[in-house]
């Protein structure tokens, strides 16, 4: 099972800017910098393009994952068969893909048993306590209201960073906090971090800057 202390979670999601074969570009910047500065940064790209990515020996997880087998299950995107591919792990239950809280479960369960890691993002307090349970190895919280706004949550609402520590580690205390949703610099990062989390996932604020590599590097450097 692979371990990471604070990373940096790069969802490239589907942005124009990221196809063809410029998700291996962004890729290939992430490893520059990993390779100068040694910060944990993980990279989730479409499906499609897992296999090329992991070639560049950046951890590379799912952007999705179904609860659905192994065999005829077409269109659905395969735990085992992402880790085929390349990837260490999967996001799950992102506010743009939600899925139901029994599938969270036996996706974690899942993944755990294939020694993956999960990251489980949650709306709000009601849903982090609820997913918590689930003990996954990361919980991200990211409001769906500030997700590519530039607004960062850690700004926006910084308690419910420190709520979400408290609440989760009383239930699941070795589950990590990841802190999501309007990161744009790395005072973001750093105010997460002092607010209690471990980590943080972002997207926009890496995809759609001037500099792939300038942008993760400055990000990456306030995480220990």
């Amino acid at each position: 099972m692979f371990t990471f202390a604070n990373p940096l979670v790069i969802n490239l999601k589907n942005y124009t800017e990221i196809s063809g074969d410029n998700s291996l570009k962004i890729a290939e910047e992430a490893r520059n910098v990993l390779l100068s500065n040694h910060k944990d940064i993980i990279i989730a790209p479409p499906p499609s393009s897992i296999m090329a990515l992991s070639k560049t020996k950046v951890p590379i997880i799912s952007q999705h994952v179904d609860d659905a087998p192994l065999g005829a299950t077409t269109g659905f995107t395969i735990p085992e068969i992402v880790k085929s591919h390349g990837a260490i792990g999967s996001i799950i239950n992102h506010s743009e893909h939600k899925i139901e809280h029994s599938q969270i479960s036996n996706l974690v369960k899942r993944l755990r048993e294939l020694d993956m890691i999960s990251i489980v993002c949650a709306d709000d307090l009601e849903e982090l306590k609820a997913l918590s349970q689930f003990s996954p190895d990361y919980l991200a919280i990211e409001p769906p209201e500030l997700i590519g706004k530039g607004i960062a949550v850690s700004k926006a609402n910084p308690s419910i960073i420190t709520n979400s520590v408290q609440m989760v580690k009383s239930i699941s205390p070795t589950v990590k906090i990841l802190c999501g949703a309007g990161i744009v610099d790395k005072i973001d990062v750093q105010k997460a971090l002092e607010l209690g989390a471990e980590g943080v996932l972002i997207s926009s604020g890496v995809v759609k800057s001037a500099s792939w590599h300038n942008k993760i590097l400055e990000l990456s450097s306030v995480l220990n």
